[in-house]
Formats: C-alpha cells, sequence, structure tokens
C-alpha cells in the first residue's frame, strides 16, 4: 500500500518562503513522475510542477522563477520550494505520484498540506 504524506504548509506572509515536503512509502516509486498539485477554494486542482525520473523538471507558469521541485529518490522523498509567495499561491498542496507503461497507468495522491499566503 503505498502512501504519500505531504508537511510543511502554514500561514505566510507575501514575498515569504516556505518548503513543503512528502515522503512516500510502500514502494520506491522512483520511476514514477511525481508533482505537486495545488486546489484553491471554489477552484478545480491545478498541476503546479513536476519532476521526472530523469530529473527534468516543469513548472506552470505563475510559480516559474519562483518555486523549485526537486527530489530524493534514495529517500523517497520531493520537495517544493516557494519563495516570493502570492496571495493566489493560497490553496491545499498535494503530492502526486505516476506512472505509465504498455500494460498499466498508477496515480497515487496525498492527503494535501494547507498554505495560507496573508499579512
Amino acid at each position: 500500500q503505498v502512501q504519500l504524506v505531504e508537511s510543511g504548509g502554514g500561514l505566510v506572509q507575501p514575498g515569504g518562503s516556505l518548503r513543503l515536503t512528502c515522503v512516500a512509502s510502500g514502494s520506491t516509486l522512483s520511476d514514477f513522475v511525481r508533482a505537486w498539485y495545488r486546489q484553491a477554494p471554489g477552484k478545480p486542482r491545478e498541476w503546479v510542477a513536476s519532476v521526472t525520473s530523469g530529473g527534468g523538471r516543469n513548472y506552470r507558469d505563475s510559480v516559474k522563477g519562483r518555486f523549485t521541485i526537486d527530489r530524493d529518490t534514495a529517500k523517497n522523498m520531493i520537495y517544493l520550494q516557494m519563495t516570493d509567495v502570492k496571495p493566489e499561491d493560497t490553496a491545499v498542496y498535494y503530492c502526486n505520484a505516476w506512472h505509465r507503461d504498455a500494460n498499466n497507468e498508477v496515480e497515487y495522491w496525498g492527503q494535501g498540506t494547507q498554505v495560507t499566503v496573508s499579512s
């Protein structure tokens, strides 16, 4: 049974920084794409950033230059370093793991961690 557990959320002032962590258990997930998503109140869940097993990173335009996604395969963890945060970054942030091959597609989600950007 794979479990993803996020931590590091909280209240941060505009312009501040926060680091989210997601630890996986139950499987190594080394060949999975790992990602962060977020969902603001009343809005659909949206992709934020992802990192492939080879280390390729992608970001949604609104967080480019401010957020950095990293993975530590040995520790089965991913991180989201958030800097220069804005009120519009307020959301529940979810950790994701996804893998697809010729025969199967698998996806796992964490329970989410709340990030609130407010003065």
